[in-house]
């Protein structure tokens, strides 16, 4: 030894990370050299062919050495490292090494390949040889255009490559069946996708010489594919059965011709025989079965009882048996095992004992001389097999079996109960399983003990994969099963498979599902190992040794957290994350590390008990494993053929180990990080300890590789076994049953994090070991929740005492020794009971994350303190430290309620405990009192995390800490050590015994109540710095259910709470179905929310939306009945009082109709509209008590008109009725459309009868009067005078008086203009901001304009001091805000308003006879709104007055109202008159105008008519001749017309050229809505008109009437307005008085004239 650390040292040079070290071998006599040649340049990654390597260095760059044939002109085998020159500056991140060529991976994901190329297998057609590193082009033919495929891993075999691109595809080139490819023309030189593993996740490719191997991430179990009942290719059935006259043959053992199955049937081809384990850390692949011999078939014989008890064991029984003795292994023939020779065995397992003494010395203080010592004493830790077999114990073949019968008898189902019978399992197992000697003994006779149990638990639960070991499998995954069972068994009683294993067993599954969180940042365990390629040797592990073209997956791995695969020339390797190796394939030279055949099946190396191996490596006949002893230095196994050195002994040829050995130098290497093997060939990749750092890494990973593995092993020995019990749901009960189901999924979910954590810290130290790299600092907050969330199931088994009833089933599972509890639990004292025992197993992970916190620390020192990487670690440490306090305290807490409930009289016990509840404190010392409590009386106090309890004799109350309030009495005032206590429907008094206690108690129930409403509080976060508050805040987020109040009797609230009562925004629901849902103050229903009622008789529901009030609805709101009708407007004290539209029935239901107007405490008062559209008539008129009183209008659908008086709802008293015809009667009415009494009828024609009517109007009236038919030549004009409409309906000024007061009350007015101004704005500005604050959630409600004219509305205008023009604008500028948005006030008016007023004249209302009443409508709006505003700005001058034009602003005032002139009607010489017309018109009437234009078309049909007809007929002529017939002066006849900047001459054929601009202007007429506007247009047309003859006369000219007429009316004519009439009597009706007689007065007067001229004019 010391001569090989001369020669290490010698060797070494400078350089601290990455040396490289090789040797041959396994012999004590070995001595690993340093790779020279490389200078002090870090290696990162290595690989080895047959005869040479490569070698990747930080910086990227690529080394050769070893033979290199293809390289011309250098030594062979090159005596140092050489430089592949072709791949400088690409930066290499990957090598690998085939067993003649090479390949590189550049950090763009480019593939570089050199070296042979006689089979394709460097990717380029037609060479043999590839000298230098040539970049591969990998693309995706099938996308358009080719993608590049950037590549993350090379494997390289004997005459193939295989590469894994950064999306998990492989892609393959070369030549053989290893390619997996659907092709039968070799070479391949293209890369070509595996299509074969399409769709799924590979994560890491190996290659040997002639197969190859990927581990895949498992697809969730929803995707996998449900396994057929015949093969895909062949078609051919997977299992059969033969019914026999006395027995059932089931057979299993189809071969597909085509040699690629993808059932799980293929691996039962040819089964192997598999030993039971020796040790429960040894887990079995599955049940002992035999082995076919030639073309036999596996088979199952089930045969007849008499049969069963002088069977012979069959031949292939006696021959496993004389091969049972394991100590004298014979070799099996060549041809029957993929060629193993027959070499000379050497039975040591080390090849020198000296240097093992050696070894053992430098260990640390846990020596393994220690730890066998320890063995010794605990049979059941053995791990070394002995010698004799032992007896196998009957439950592992009693329940194999069982499982094989009951997957079988599933799949039949009515034969379930036949086929238990029809199997005695005794004798078939006696007749199988021969003890040593090979006769059947009876099955009572062999010794039960409890390891074999445990090992049976555990092969039972692993999913074994056999040829027939996977049955328990495929039946637990629901896979059907073709099979015939013959009726005709013989009745054996069931009860002789019960006696087989004692305590029955239920399959548990433990496994964490898919997707879970860590996932996306740990490697995933869920894995399966795929192998395709040459099978001769049995290295595709499928239990066979035929050839795979396609991949397919090896089973019995797919459930064992196999994370890392490797492959030798003929054999394979695989490493799970308990530190296992399974191997198969050749074992000539015993480089599968164990002896045990046949070798086509994975098995586990044999390794000594506590070798935890984290890397391996496989080379031509050997395997390299790195792994874990007793100290966390990592030390090397060699298994294999020993390597003759030069000037060795001839003895050494052809030795072999049986199992890994120790290769005693490897202390002397360093901290090894990475191994790697090739041809006969060695290497290991090594750090020196600098600073601890190395050392450090290596213990956080063997610590976590430790811990895994005692994880595991409770999982398996401990919880799955529990778990089956049958009888466990008895013992525990279902509540503490269910706490431990999940207690166990919370342990497997921390279980598998661990593992995968395991996984990661493998690859950080394969890795350049950066402290970023390390997952446990980057995702610490998975660590937390995971373990934080375990600990909580835990705590709550505790807490309902399920540890102590788990007692029983424990003792009777596990025997009174405990002795493999004390082991997992770390524990020697066999003084600790056994509650405690089991709790300290599920503690151990606590007690790991100290471990966590320590060894952060010791990372953290190897840094400077005011590193990134120190911050990080100090940082990471602290967290894991303060999780383990927390999570401690925790346990205390757990630990201290259940003793309390051991104490609590029982019955409150039932009710009172929970999982979840912890106790904090409580009373029973009488420090806290009730006040004013009896004498006798017991009063006790128990204060919860989630509630505080009042106790008295047999009963108790809950108070839920959510909605309690607590604050301390005055000590001055009152002289008591009292605290106040608040709960929503109680509030009492506490009293304490002293100053500390009552301290004590008010922070104890603070604290309480603050982490029951925030969640449990965290542990302190380093440098979170957050500090407990010294109370919980008053307004408070909770749920209750009330048990007192009358009107809130077991109805819960959920919301907003303040000082006990709900304040803010909350749900309530009570037990029948009532629901509101908005905000509350005090404790009752106050602003906006909803109330739904049920109605029980129609299954519907009343729904109200909108204000309340004390409780109450009050304001605005919406409510839909259950009955289909729906009110919209203003409620008070839960009654429609004030605005409102009550909606009743649709179109197509009995009564549908539609009321608008004012509503006093639910009934229908004052003014409204009522629209019954089933009868067509609409009344408009005074209410009273929901009946029409008073005076009012009926319209109907056929053209009735009815104006008059109204009682109790029908036409009682004097009015006046007019059908469509112009008939009317004006006179007594005594019903609904009922003449009775004085009245006058006259006729259309002017003929009318006088005297006394009676009867119903359109059914045949009686009369008795006077007929008078009046002269020809009398005028009718006293006649028409009488029949003034309007008189008898409602005046304008009482229509819709509520809404009007509504806005006055909002504006904080009791009645109009009764109020202060400022409130007034301030009750503007609070409703715009709630408004917005409760539509800031709604965008589609909330333009962000909308948004900013919100906020522009919000500020006050300044409107003090006399108004002058400027101050004016901006009042209208703000009136137009305000009125288009129905959030202000007067938005919300005008918008009421408009609703209103469509509603009265739309439909049936549109009749010509109330056009008047229309009219006169709108002015009373105008003038009441105008009312409104002065009241807002007081400032602003009456109605009629001036606002004078700043001196500095007169001008002269030119004709024809020119540019600078202000051409509003509203505007005169000497400043700007103020109209409410002016100022509101323009906001409103655009909003009323389709209803009211549709009125004044009706009224003025008639005339329009005429005038339309005469517009037709004159504009058939062109433009000359009308212009003559009109009798325009020809001065004024355009002679040419400039058309697109051409001059045309006017023919006399020229048709609508002649004042074209005019006539276009007039047009516009029709587009605008107020009057002003119109006007406006009116006068743009005279102002073109004399444009245009002025161009034409070229001087200047005043016109005069006469001249001007004709022309106008030439315009209007040729404009073709169709309603000019109504146009004309609408400007009449609304126009600004003051315009009358102005300039713009003048020119409508004109066009009125205009209008009447072209009715009454002649065509001569």
């Amino acid at each position: 030894m010391e001569q090989l650390e001369k020669d290490l040292g010698e060797e070494e040079g400078p350089g601290e990370r990455g040396l490289l070290h090789t040797w041959k071998g396994y012999s004590c006599s070995v001595k690993p050299q340093r790779v020279l040649g490389l200078g002090s340049k870090t290696v990162l990654q290595a690989a080895l062919g047959t005869r040479h390597g490569v070698i990747l260095t930080e910086g990227g760059e690529v080394y050769s050495f070893g033979e290199l044939p293809w390289r011309q002109g250098s030594a062979n085998p090159a005596p140092v490292p050489i430089l592949e020159q072709a791949l400088i500056g690409q930066r290499v991140v990957a090598v690998a090494a085939g067993s003649f060529h090479s390949g590189a991976i550049s950090e763009d994901g480019t593939a570089y390949m050199w070296g042979e190329n006689s089979s394709g297998q460097c990717g380029v057609a037609s060479k043999n040889v590839v000298p230098d590193p040539m970049a591969i082009s990998i693309a995706d033919r099938e996308t358009s255009p080719p993608q590049q495929i950037r590549i993350k891993q090379l494997a390289c075999g004997e005459q193939h490559t295989i590469a894994l691109s950064v999306h998990c595809e492989v892609w393959a080139w070369g030549s053989g069946c290893q390619l997996g490819l659907v092709t039968s023309v070799f070479p391949v030189s293209k890369p070509q996708k595996v299509e074969h593993l399409a769709g799924r996740r590979v994560l890491q490719i190996a290659c040997g010489a002639f197969h190859s191997l990927a581990l895949v991430q498992r697809l969730p179990s929803q995707e996998a594919k449900l396994i057929p009942d015949k093969c895909n290719h062949c078609n051919q059935l997977l299992i059969t059965m033969t019914d026999k006259e006395d027995h059932v043959i089931i057979s299993d053992s189809h071969y597909c011709p085509l040699g690629m199955e993808l059932t799980d049937s293929e691996q039962r081809q040819g089964s192997p025989v598999q030993k039971l384990r020796r040790s429960p850390s040894e887990p079995s692949l599955g049940s002992t079965v035999t082995e076919p011999s030639g073309k036999d078939s596996p088979t199952v014989v089930c045969r007849d009882e008499k049969d069963l008890g002088t069977t012979e064991l069959p031949p292939e029984g006696k021959e496993m048996s004389e091969h049972s003795d394991r100590g004298n292994v014979k070799e099996p023939e060549p041809e029957a095992h993929g060629g193993v020779a027959n070499q000379r065995v050497k039975n040591s397992p080390y090849p020198d004992e000296q240097a093992v003494k050696e070894y053992l010395k430098r260990l640390s203080d846990h020596s393994l001389a220690e730890q066998t010592a320890k063995n010794a004493q605990c049979p059941q830790a053995q791990d070394e097999p002995v010698d004799d077999d032992p007896v196998p114990p009957p439950t592992t073949v009693s329940s194999s079996l069982n499982s094989l019968v009951v997957s079988y008898a599933s799949a039949v189902g009515v034969k379930v109960a036949s086929t238990y019978e029809a199997l005695s399992l005794k004798k078939v197992m006696s007749y199988y399983y021969p003890p040593p000697g090979g006769c059947p003994v009876p099955a009572e006779g062999l010794k039960e003990t409890r390891e074999g149990q445990v090992r049976l638990e555990e092969s039972m639960q692993g999913k074994k994969s056999s040829s027939l070991g996977d049955i328990r499998e495929e039946e637990a995954e629901g896979v059907s099963r073709r099979l015939s069972l013959p009726g005709l068994l013989s009745q054996v009683s069931p009860r002789l498979l019960r006696k087989a294993s004692r305590p029955r067993m239920r399959t548990v599954v433990l496994t964490p599902p898919f997707g879970s969180e860590a996932d996306a940042y740990l490697p995933s365990l869920q894995t399966e190992v795929w192998s395709w390629g040459r099978g001769k040797e049995g290295q595709l592990g499928h239990g066979d040794i035929l050839p795979r073209l396609q991949p397919l997956c090896i089973k019995s791995l797919s459930s064992k957290e196999v994370i890392q695969v490797a492959s030798g020339a003929h054999h394979s390797l695989a490493l799970t994350a308990q530190s296992q190796v399974f191997s198969w394939g050749s074992n000539n030279s015993g480089q599968l590390g164990h002896m045990e055949l046949p070798s086509t099946m994975p098995r586990l190396a044999k390794m000594s008990e506590g070798i935890r191996v984290w890397d391996i490596a496989a080379g031509q006949e050997h395997t390299l494993l790195l792994a874990d002893g007793d100290c966390f230095q990592p030390i090397l196994y060699y298994s294999g053929k020993q390597v003759s050195q030069e000037g060795s002994s001839p003895q050494t040829n052809g030795v072999y180990t049986q199992q890994p050995v120790l290769l005693p130098f490897c202390m002397n290497l360093g901290y090894v990080s990475s191994v790697f093997s090739g041809g006969q060939s060695c290497l290991a990749l090594a750090d020196r300890n600098v600073m601890g750092y190395i050392a450090s890494l290596h213990e956080l990973a063997s610590a976590e590789r430790k811990f895994y593995c005692r994880l595991s092993s409770i999982k398996s020995q401990i919880l799955r076994p529990l778990l089956g019990l049958e009888n466990l749901c008895t013992a525990l009960g279902t509540a503490s049953s269910l706490l431990l189901q999940t207690m166990a999924s919370r342990f497997s979910k921390l279980c598998y994090l661990t593992g995968q954590h395991v996984a990661s810290l493998n690859l950080f130290l394969h890795s350049t070991k950066e402290v970023k790299g390390l997952r446990m600092l980057e995702h610490s907050v998975i660590f937390v929740d995971i373990y934080k969330e375990y600990w909580r199931t835990v705590g709550d088994f505790l807490v309902m005492g399920g540890f102590q009833a788990l007692v029983k089933p424990s003792l009777d599972f596990f025997g009174k020794s405990p002795e493999l509890l004390q082991r997992l639990a770390e524990t020697n004292d066999e003084s600790v009971p056994f509650s405690d025992l089991l709790l300290a197993l599920f503690d151990l992970p606590i007690r790991h994350l100290h471990e966590y916190g320590r060894v952060l620390l010791k990372l953290a020192t190897c840094f400077e303190v005011s590193s990134a990487d120190y911050q990080k670690l100090q940082d990471g440490s602290s967290k894991y430290e303060a999780l383990a306090i927390h999570l401690k305290r925790k346990r205390k807490e757990a630990e201290y309620t259940y003793h309390f409930w051991k104490t609590f009289p029982g019955k409150m016990t039932d009710s009172l405990r929970k999982p979840s509840r912890r106790l904090i404190c409580e009373s029973s010392n009488k420090a806290l009192t009730l006040q004013s409590a009896g004498r006798f009386s017991v009063n006790w106090f128990i204060l919860f995390n989630d509630a505080l309890v009042h106790a008295q004799f047999s009963t108790h109350h809950v108070f839920p800490l959510s909605t309690l309030w607590v604050e301390p009495i005055s000590e001055e005032t009152s002289g008591v050590y009292g605290l106040k206590i608040t709960s929503p429907e109680e509030q009492f008094s506490l009293l304490a015994s002293s100053p500390v206690e009552k301290a004590k108690w008010l922070r104890a129930i603070n604290q309480a109540v603050d982490q029951d409403l925030n969640g449990c509080p965290d542990f302190l976060m380093a440098g979170s710095g957050s500090v407990q508050r010294p109370e919980p805040p008053i307004s408070r987020t909770a749920k209750y259910t009330f048990y007192k109040d009358s009107r809130l009797k077991e109805a819960t609230y959920e919301g907003r709470w303040l000082a006990g009562k709900p304040n803010g925004k909350g749900v309530l629901k009570w037990q029948d179905g009532r629901m509101y849902t908005g905000t509350f103050k005090n404790g009752l229903e106050d602003g906006f929310g909803e109330y739904i009622v049920p109605n029980k008789a129609l299954d519907k529901e009343d729904h109200y939306q909108g204000h309340w009030k004390e409780g109450k609805m009050h304001g605005y709101g919406t409510y839909k009945y259950a009955t289909g009708e729906v009110y919209e407007g203003s409620f008070q004290d839960n009654m429609r009082h004030g605005h409102g539209i009550l909606r009743s029935g649709k179109l197509t239901s009995s009564s549908p109709s539609m009321f608008i107007g004012q509503w006093v405490q639910d009934k229908k008062t004052g003014y409204g509209v009522f629209d019954d559209i089933t009868r067509g008539e609409k009344y408009m008129g005074m209410w009273q008590d929901d009946l029409r009183q008073g005076n009012g209008v009926i319209v109907t659908q056929f053209g009735l008109y009815y104006e008059g008086a109204f009682s109790s709802n029908k036409m009682i008293g004097s009015g006046i009725l007019l059908s469509e015809d112009d008939t009317s009667y004006e006179g007594e009415f005594i019903d609904d459309w009922t003449l009775n009494g004085k009245g006058t009828l006259t006729m259309p024609n002017g003929d009318y009868f006088e005297g006394t009517f009676s009867g119903e109007w359109g059914t045949g009236l009686k009369v008795a009067g006077t007929y008078f038919k009046p002269n020809l030549y009398d005028t009718d004009k006293e006649k028409t005078e009488t029949l003034k409409l309007g008189v008898l309906a409602v005046a304008p000024d009482e229509k819709w008086r509520a809404v009007f007061d509504e806005c006055w009350s909002h504006l904080g007015c009791e009645s109009p203009g009764q109020g202060e101004n400022w409130r007034a704005w301030e009750n503007i500005a609070v409703a715009l901001t709630t408004s917005r604050r409760q539509h800031k959630d709604s965008p589609e409600i909330m333009s962000r304009s909308h948004n900013k004219t919100l906020e522009s509305l919000e500020v006050i205008p300044q409107h003090v001091g006399p108004v002058t023009l400027e101050k004016y604008e901006n009042i209208r500028k703000y009136l137009i805000k305000a009125c288009d948005t129905p959030l202000h006030p007067l938005g919300k008016l005008v918008e009421t308003l408009v609703a209103v007023y469509r509603m009265t004249y739309v439909g049936v209302g549109a009749n010509r006879r109330l056009l008047e009443q229309a009219v006169n409508e709108i002015q009373s709006y105008l003038k009441r709104i105008f009312q409104l505003v002065r009241f807002l700005f007081p400032d602003l001058p009456e109605e009629g007055s001036v606002i004078p034009v700043p001196s500095a602003a007169s001008h002269d005032k030119r004709p024809h109202c020119e540019e600078e002139t202000d051409c509003r009607p509203e505007s005169t010489e000497s400043g700007r008159l103020v109209s409410s017309s002016g100022l509101l018109l323009p906001v409103l009437l655009p909003r009323l105008y389709p209803p009211l234009f549709t009125l004044y078309a009706l009224e003025n049909e008639r005339e329009e008519d005429v005038y339309w007809e005469c517009v037709l007929r004159l504009n058939k002529q062109p433009d000359l001749a009308l212009l003559n017939f009109l009798g325009v002066q020809q001065k004024f006849w355009p002679v040419c017309i400039s058309d697109l900047g051409e001059n045309k001459k006017v023919l006399p054929s020229t048709k609508n050229i002649c004042f074209a601009s005019a006539v276009e202007s007039l047009q516009q007429i029709s587009t605008t809505f107020t009057p002003t506007d119109k006007l406006h247009v009116i006068q743009q047309t005279f102002e073109e008109i004399t444009q245009e003859v002025l161009s034409l006369l070229k001087n200047d000219f005043l016109w005069s009437m006469d001249d001007l007429f004709p022309v106008f009316l030439y315009v209007v004519l040729r404009a073709r307005i169709r309603n000019l009439g109504s146009e004309v009597h609408l400007i009449e009706d609304l126009m600004d008085p003051s315009v009358q007689n102005g300039e713009q007065g003048i020119m409508f007067t004109t066009l009125k004239a205009s209008y009447y001229q072209i009715q009454h004019e002649k065509i001569t």
